[in-house]
């Protein structure tokens, strides 16, 4: 645990203020209602930031008190208000899905989750990826979805020769990005920041992909001593150089299950508090990533395939590509750790 400075509580509460504001669009008469813990530090300064942004929000201790009184604060709430979850681990209200709910009875909702996973300093990059600037996400974010969708084709280049190439058009691609003006539902997961889609045809993904950082089974990043080398052939692993005997476990896992490791996701991060050299330990928050990652397995709940039945499909493992560059129609639209378009 660390004690963060008097500055960063400061930037901390600029941060939520301007996500409340740009992104979620909260403004009274609307209502909030924030469930946290304080079981961390990093809990503790995101409540303390959404105490200065939203001072007359109810805020209830999610330890302090029984399930019910949960339920009834939720149930109490109007379509419209905000719900914000900051979460050292993960809320449990029994069979009760609590983003998916929220959204279902037209409730905004922030959910920051596993924050156990980001101790001491990886809390302050926890905090500067909360920034929100809407020219760059939804410019930036937009003109990416425009490209892609228009795509015939595409290559991710690791460096080394190891080129990943996409040999077929794209899927809509989907946008997290704090533009909500198109989606039936306001917020989600935070930090924000990527677009993602995947090949029409998953067998037309074809070559050799370096990667630098993958998702364990404890869903927190691993990272190798020297980037592996997966093989993929119609869109299958069929191979991985110099592999680790976690990343074979995982691997394992997958065919033992499903048979086969499909690459699925493309995914386009677009947050700069985070790369390469600047990680955070949970794989679902680090997934933000300026850069690109992939998804192993059959699993992808937003792109329906005709092979692949939603019952047999288990996994959806993030492993991030070192990202040299990447071209869509032949146009480099990555270069020099950010997106050129």
């Amino acid at each position: 645990m660390m004690s963060f400075s008097p500055d960063v509580q400061d930037q901390a509460a600029r941060h939520v203020g301007d996500l409340l504001a740009m992104a979620i669009e909260y403004a009274p008469p609307q209502r909030a209602l924030i469930v946290h813990d304080r079981r961390s530090d990093l809990n503790a300064v995101l409540t303390e930031a959404y105490c200065r942004a939203i001072p007359d929000a109810r805020f209830i201790d999610f330890d302090a008190v029984e399930p019910q009184e949960v339920l009834d604060a939720f149930a109490a709430m109007q379509s419209g208000d905000l719900v914000a979850l900051i979460q050292t681990t993960s809320f449990r209200l029994e069979a009760f899905r609590i983003r998916i709910e929220l959204f279902k009875r037209g409730l905004k909702v922030i959910e920051h989750l596993h924050l156990s996973r980001m101790p001491g300093a990886q809390g302050l990059a926890y905090i500067e990826a909360l920034a929100y600037d809407p020219a760059y996400y939804r410019g930036v974010g937009h003109a990416l979805k425009a490209r892609i969708d228009g795509a015939q084709g595409g290559v991710v280049d690791s460096g080394d020769g190891a080129q990943l190439v996409f040999g077929s058009p794209f899927e809509s691609a989907k946008l997290n990005i704090g533009d909500y003006s198109a989606m039936n539902n306001v917020g989600g997961l935070f930090p924000i920041g990527e677009v993602f889609t995947e090949a029409q045809d998953l067998e037309a993904v074809n070559g050799r992909v370096r990667v630098f950082v993958f998702g364990d089974t404890t869903f927190h990043v691993n990272c190798p001593d020297v980037p592996i080398t997966m093989i993929v052939e119609r869109g299958r692993v069929v191979g991985a150089e110099n592999s680790t005997p976690a990343f074979d476990e995982m691997l394992s896992i997958i065919r033992a299950h499903e048979g086969e490791v499909w690459v699925r996701e493309l995914g386009f991060g677009m947050n700069r508090a985070f790369s390469r050299d600047r990680m955070v330990d949970d794989i679902g928050t680090y997934e933000r990533m300026c850069g690109i990652h992939l998804s192993l397995g059959a699993k992808h709940g937003q792109y329906q395939k005709p092979q692949f039945k939603r019952k047999d499909t288990r996994y959806h493992i993030d492993v991030f590509a070192v990202t040299e560059a990447v071209h869509l129609d032949g146009e480099r639209i990555y270069a020099d750790g950010a997106w050129q378009v």
